[in-house]
C-alpha cells in the first residue's frame, strides 16, 4: 500500500471527518455486522497483478461478520481510507438473513444530527500558487465563524484542523465588486504543503465541539471505468429505486468484459481497468487465503480510488442474488460528482448476464452483468 501501511502508526480519524471526505455516497460496515468479502473486488485495488495460485480453493465471497473499522488518512497525501477487519462465519444460523436487516437498521440510526460540511472542487485560481480560495456563500455563512459585516472590511483569522490534527490559520476576508468572501493569507502555503491542484476538492466541516476541520479529495486521475464515477447504487426498474446507497458491484462495462476476457493467465490484472493502485498483491493473496480458511483478516479500503466496495452488506448481496437477471432488463444506478457535492441517477440498460471470469471464478456474481445505454435520468442536489 502507497505510505499508509508504513506511516499511519494507527491513528484514527473522527468518523464524520472521515466520511465527508471519503464521500457521500461510501457505506462502511457497521461493527458486528454481517458482510460479504469479495476478493476479485479486493484484487481491483492492488498495484498490478494479483496471483491466487488455484483461485478455485478461494470462494468468490465469503460471509464474514465484522470485528473492527478504523478510519485513517494517509500521512502524505491526506487520502481516508480504512482498516476492516474481520472474522468468517463458518456456519451462520439459517435464520441470520431476517436478522440481518434488524441488526443494520440498529447499528445505522444516526443518533447524532449529520454536522455541517461543504466541499468545492478546486479551480485554477483556487490551486495558483500565491492566489486565494474563494469560498462559496453557503460556506462562509454556515462553516466558518460569523463574519463582522459592520466592520471595514469584514475580516477574520480562520483556525482549522486537517486530518492529522494539524492547525491551519487562513484570512477570511470579504470584498471586491461584487463582493465575495475569500482565504488570503495562510492559503498559498496549504495549497503547497498539501500539493493541491485544480480538481481536488477542499472540504470544510464543522465538528460537534465547534472545531473547524479541513480534509481533501483528491481527483481521480483513473483510466477506463472512471467515467462515470464508480457505481455505489443500483436497482431494476419497476423496483424501488430509492434504496439506500451502496451493494454488491455486479456491474461490468463492455470496455472492461473485453479487457478481462483476453487476460487468459492464472492471475487477476485488477488495477489496469480502473486506476491506480493502492494496496499490495501479496496483502490481498493473503486476506484472501486466511478467509478462506476461516481465519480473521485484515483488509485496507480506499474509497476514493474508483473501485468498487468489496465488503458489501450481506442482505444487500442476498437481496442482489435473489433478483432474475436478464438481457434487456433495464436498471438505474446512482452516482456522484467529482466533487461528491451532487448526485446523479443513469438509467441502463443489461447486455448479457455471465461469469466475468468463468475459469477462476466460476460461480463468482462479481460483475456478473454486462452493461450498455447508460444515460442520465435526473440530477438533485445533496449538500455533504
Amino acid at each position: 500500500m502507497k505510505g499508509s501501511s508504513t506511516k499511519d502508526n494507527d491513528k484514527c480519524l473522527d468518523s464524520q471527518l472521515w466520511h465527508a471526505c471519503a464521500g457521500g455516497m461510501v457505506q462502511m460496515p457497521a461493527m458486528k455486522s454481517r458482510v460479504y468479502y469479495f476478493p476479485q473486488g479486493h484484487a481491483e485495488h492492488a498495484q498490478g497483478v494479483v496471483d491466487f495460485g488455484n483461485p478455485q480453493r478461494i470462494p468468490p465471497f465469503i460471509l464474514c461478520q465484522v470485528t473492527t473499522v478504523k478510519f485513517m488518512a494517509d500521512l502524505e497525501t491526506d487520502e481516508v481510507f480504512a482498516k476492516i477487519r474481520m472474522a468468517p462465519i463458518r456456519s451462520p444460523k439459517p435464520d441470520y438473513i431476517e436478522d440481518e436487516g434488524l441488526i443494520l437498521e440498529m447499528n445505522e440510526v444516526d443518533v447524532h444530527e449529520k454536522p455541517t460540511s461543504f466541499a468545492k472542487t478546486l479551480t485554477q485560481s483556487d490551486a495558483n500558487n500565491g492566489g486565494g480560495f474563494s469560498v462559496p456563500r453557503y460556506c462562509a455563512e454556515t462553516i466558518f465563524p460569523r463574519l463582522d459585516y459592520s466592520a471595514d472590511p469584514p475580516v477574520q483569522n480562520v483556525i482549522a484542523k486537517d486530518v492529522h490534527g494539524k492547525v491551519w490559520k487562513f484570512r477570511h476576508i470579504y470584498r471586491g465588486t461584487p463582493r465575495r468572501h475569500l482565504l488570503t493569507t495562510g492559503w498559498s502555503n496549504f495549497v503547497n504543503q498539501k500539493k493541491l491542484v485544480a480538481g481536488d476538492s477542499i472540504v470544510f466541516l464543522r465538528a460537534e465541539n465547534g472545531d473547524l476541520c479541513v480534509g481533501i479529495r483528491r481527483a481521480k486521475r483513473g483510466g477506463v471505468g472512471d467515467s462515470p464515477e464508480t457505481q455505489s447504487a443500483w436497482s431494476p426498474q419497476g423496483r424501488n429505486g430509492a434504496s439506500s446507497y451502496g451493494g454488491l458491484s455486479a456491474i461490468l462495462t463492455e470496455e472492461e468484459s473485453k479487457f478481462m476476457r483476453c487476460n487468459d493467465s492464472h492471475s487477476v490484472v485488477s488495477r489496469g481497468i480502473r486506476g491506480r493502485g493502492q494496496v499490495r498483491a501479496g496483502s490481498v493473496v493473503e486476506a484472501a487465503t486466511l478467509a478462506a480458511n476461516g481465519q480473521p483478516f485484515e483488509v485496507v479500503y480506499h474509497p476514493r480510488a474508483s473501485t468498487p466496495e468489496f465488503c458489501v452488506k450481506a442482505a444487500a448481496v442476498k437481496a442482489a442474488l435473489r433478483i432474475q437477471w436478464y438481457p434487456g432488463m433495464r436498471f438505474k444506478m446512482a452516482f456522484e460528482t467529482e466533487d461528491s457535492s451532487r448526485i446523479s441517477w443513469f438509467m441502463g440498460t443489461i447486455s448479457s448476464v455471465q461469469v466475468a471470469d468463468p475459469i477462476r471464478w466460476p460461480n463468482s456474481p462479481w460483475r456478473l452483468l454486462q452493461v450498455s445505454s447508460l444515460f442520465s435520468m435526473h440530477f438533485f442536489c445533496e449538500q455533504i
